[in-house]
């Protein structure tokens, strides 16, 4: 049985990117009973940027309620916030003393703000050595991750295979990257990758009246509604296909390409099928995030999990150390 695991950052909300891209396949993976899935809130990752303590609960809640909305069951999978396993932050310590600078000086993480040092915290810097903690304490043999976290992962590797190599150990488990390459990026409200960061997101878990507000935001062209369009060129078809049903793909095209057809007619479909599509999810989160002790007590249920399998690990980092 091989140990899958993977986790989100609780910078903010989740939004459609994170759900298609992330939480539904992490919740099919620990639905196969040939793995042993490990699915983690990256709660301390989110330091680096979120300062705010009440932003900051109020974001590991929204974002555990939106995996446990979205049909994770904790009995499948070990589901924990990892700023409730203080085990993690003592073996970053551990990793750092084995992570040469000039790797972490490498890192996009990094090297993306490297212009603005100012932007730059030690956290910031770190972050790579935090998630090989994340990977290595679990004893991980697979890690599901996007294009953007390969180079991460790989480091994780190089930690871990220095580590074992110097204290002539076996201590860590080198676990393997797993990318869909078929999975795709989900475009958000401008047109870019869809992230926080931008402030492109549409976030399902919204009331109906602020969510067809984000919806109705979606960057378009300037056509006139009785132009042809074409529905290859249009961030709202893009996101419709995600969702829609295959013939109702077919019918927008076919629209959009007759002409007489506008982008708040298209921007309205998306709102209502979005709304079809995750009804279901909708109405669980909003009664999770009405009944918060039912989140805390699955992330408790988790921790307990974790536990034992992080002090383990640690131990026998602390024994090849000599401590």
């Amino acid at each position: 049985m091989a140990r899958i695991l993977t986790g989100i950052q609780s910078s903010g909300r989740q939004h459609l990117g994170n759900i298609l891209g992330a939480i539904k396949p992490a919740i099919a993976l620990a639905n196969d009973p040939s793995n042993d899935a490990y699915l983690f809130i990256a709660d301390l990752h989110s330091l680096t940027s979120v300062k705010d303590p009440i932003a900051r609960k109020e974001n590991l809640l929204a974002t555990a309620a939106a995996w446990l909305a979205c049909g994770l069951d904790p009995d499948k999978a070990v589901f924990y916030a990892q700023s409730h396993l203080p085990e993690c932050t003592e073996l970053t310590w551990y990793l750092n003393c084995y992570t040469p600078f000039p790797m972490l000086a490498n890192a996009h993480s990094f090297k993306d703000k490297s212009d603005r040092l100012a932007d730059v915290n030690a956290g910031l810097f770190d972050y790579p050595v935090l998630m090989a903690s994340d990977i290595l304490l679990y004893d991980a043999d697979v890690v599901p991750v996007g294009k953007d976290q390969r180079q991460h992962v790989e480091m994780t590797r190089d930690i871990a295979e220095a580590f074992n190599r110097q204290t002539a150990t076996e201590t860590f488990v080198i676990p393997e990257a797993r990318i869909d390459e078929a999975v795709m990026t989900i475009p958000g409200t401008d047109g870019q990758k869809m992230s926080k960061s931008y402030g492109n997101v549409i976030d399902i878990f919204l009331p109906e009246k602020a969510l067809k507000k984000q919806i109705m935001s979606i960057v378009t062209d300037s056509k006139a509604l009785e132009d042809p369009k074409d529905p290859n060129t249009c961030n709202v078809v893009q996101l419709y296909r995600l969702v829609a049903h295959p013939d109702q793909v077919v019918e927008m095209e076919a629209h959009y390409r007759a002409g007489g057809y506008g982008y708040g007619h298209a921007k309205t479909a998306l709102f209502e099928v979005l709304l079809t599509a995750f009804e279901d999810e909708r109405k669980r989160f909003d009664a999770y995030v009405e009944n918060p002790q039912a989140v805390y007590q699955a992330l408790a249920l988790g921790a307990e999990k974790a536990r034992p399998i992080a002090q383990a690990t640690l131990g026998r980092v602390r024994a090849a150390l000599g401590f």
